[in-house]
């Protein structure tokens, strides 16, 4: 329903009870949102939000209800996703929204769920996903330099942000508006490692724009950036990795928050499937939580699929399952989802005490250390034991408590234990594998489904030029492929000395390119990878 005043006055002359009892709704659910040092400060009341991450392009329509429900069963309150600006404007101001590309249809089905957002608009995202989600157009625009402190990059970049604000701002989905969304995102990881510092002088520049761009788009919810440490007093500056107890805001008025709790890794090409065991996963989360954290997002909770040609380089395949809570397909994951349902459940106990005060840290051993947050009311505790290897016996609050190695105690009154980390209560799941014949029918069509296509060898002729060296592969290619032909013709005879002697021939190619395959005569003769 269009949300015009007119609407409503109009229908009020005859229904007048009805309708403005619906109209009082529709408008009452707006939230403001800020923050504080110690959490976000949603309608005035600080929260501790568990988080996780799906990507509504790495899976289908279909899965999304199915997927978000999974995650607030799991005990989250956040859904957190990328925008892929190259997903959205493949070709310059033609935009596409459809099937996995419906952005607002995802953050409405979060909404129905009852869950809140996080868009992380980025545009530049890296999320292994291909040119880090530029469009291959932005690369053609005379004089760009991404991501610095360039007039043509940040125009686009601008443009293309201020389009998804207006999108989200038109449906009434940010929080000031009564929608889900209560955080934005602008840029990725720029301050990591040594990103920022190669852009020199012009980078501190650039990332004082991007934030100031951001917040006076006026969306009324609050911006981050995530690991900058620079980054400016008008965002939040937040935590990716595997462990972030030990981070440290850039402002004593920001609030202590994890964007990216990595639950596994991507997988590469003839690579090990990752895995990160869950007590690991539960252990972090717990200590963040103990050391003054009350934002934290899984990465991913479901990672889903990179279709197409959406995988970044190199050699990212097209799973991106990420040993994540929900598998590629949407399946529960146990024990990692249960263990960590059971770990939000516990901390969740907690929230009251941890928002109304910071915590108390105190060392208790040399790898024991407790963390109170206590008021004349309220009392909870986390109890932590870093060692890999040594159970611990504790003495606190006139109690004794076995922790196990790398492991933390919850303790949402101060004394009784509602969970430990490395005791995983929650069940586990053994895959089972049914096998299908391959075999084709008489029509030659597999009766699993599957087909195969021969991909012929060597450079088609309407397609072929001639060039003196190696070309820029992705000017050619139009990145509508990942392999570039070259073909060279040499006449061999019999009596070459490298023949007669058995000496290898060695080609030298001096490229860019991720992997090589020659070919001699239509049949492969080796690989080269960089």
């Amino acid at each position: 329903m269009e949300r015009k005043s007119g609407y409503c006055l109009s229908v009020i002359m005859l229904v007048f009870g009805v309708v403005f009892l619906h109209c009082l709704v529709m408008t009452s659910f707006a939230a403001s949102v800020t923050y504080d040092h110690r959490a976000l400060v949603i309608d005035g009341k600080r929260r501790v939000l568990i988080s996780g991450s799906i990507h509504y392009p790495r899976s289908t329509p279909d899965m999304w209800p199915d997927l978000i429900q999974k995650s607030k069963d799991g005990g989250l309150d956040v859904i957190e996703t990328y925008v892929f600006w190259n997903l959205h404007e493949p070709v310059r101001n033609l935009y596409d929204f459809e099937g996995r590309k419906d952005l607002i249809n995802f953050v409405k089905l979060v909404e129905k769920a009852g869950l809140f957002v996080h868009i992380r608009i980025g545009p530049y995202v890296c999320a292994e996903w291909n040119y880090g989600g530029f469009p291959l157009w932005l690369h053609f625009i005379p004089g760009i330099e991404f991501r610095t402190d360039n007039e043509p990059f940040k125009a686009e970049m601008k443009r293309f942000t201020t389009k998804i604000v207006d999108m989200i701002k038109q449906e009434n989905l940010f929080a000031s508006q009564g929608g889900p969304v209560i955080l934005s995102q602008i840029e990725n990881e720029y301050g990591n490692g040594d990103i920022e510092s190669r852009y020199g002088p012009r980078a501190k520049p650039y990332v004082n724009w991007a934030a100031s761009m951001a917040t006076t788009l006026d969306t009324g919810v609050p911006w981050v950036m995530c690991q900058q440490p620079d980054a400016p007093p008008s965002v939040i500056n937040t935590c990716n990795g595997f462990y972030c107890d030990q981070f440290k805001q850039n402002s004593d008025k920001t609030p202590k928050m994890w964007t990216e709790n990595w639950t596994g890794w991507f997988l590469s090409f003839g690579g090990p499937v990752p895995y990160r065991p869950v007590e690991d996963i539960a252990f972090a989360v717990a200590r963040f939580f103990q050391r003054g954290g009350t934002f934290q997002n899984y990465y991913m909770y479901h990672g889903g699929t990179n279709f197409g040609r959406t995988s970044g380089g190199p050699f990212i395949a097209t799973s991106y399952d990420y040993d994540a809570p929900l598998d590629e397909y949407g399946l529960i994951r146990q024990p990692k989802w249960g263990h960590l349902k059971d770990l939000h459940k516990a901390i969740k106990l907690c929230e009251a005490a941890m928002v109304a005060t910071d915590p108390n840290i105190t060392s208790l051993g040399s790898t024991i250390e407790a963390s109170v947050y206590k008021t004349d009311s309220q009392c909870a505790a986390f109890l932590a034991n870093t060692a890999t290897q040594s159970d611990a016996a504790v003495s606190f609050n006139g109690n004794s408590y076995h922790l196990p190695p790398w492991s933390v105690s919850i303790l949402p009154d101060c004394k009784n234990v509602a969970f430990n980390t490395a005791k995983i209560n929650s069940v586990s799941t053994i895959s089972t594998f049914v096998t299908q014949s391959s075999e084709a029918d008489a029509s030659g069509a597999s009766l699993s489904g599957w087909t195969s296509v021969n991909e012929p060898v060597g450079i088609s002729s309407e397609n072929a030029f001639t060039r003196m060296g190696l070309v820029e592969q992705i000017n050619i290619t139009a990145d509508k492929s990942d392999y570039l032909w070259y073909s060279l013709s040499v006449n061999i005879k019999n009596d070459e000395p490298f023949l007669q002697d058995g000496s290898a021939t060695v080609l030298h190619v001096k490229t860019l390119g991720h992997v090589l395959h020659a070919f001699i005569n239509g049949k492969l003769s080796g690989n080269g990878n960089k």
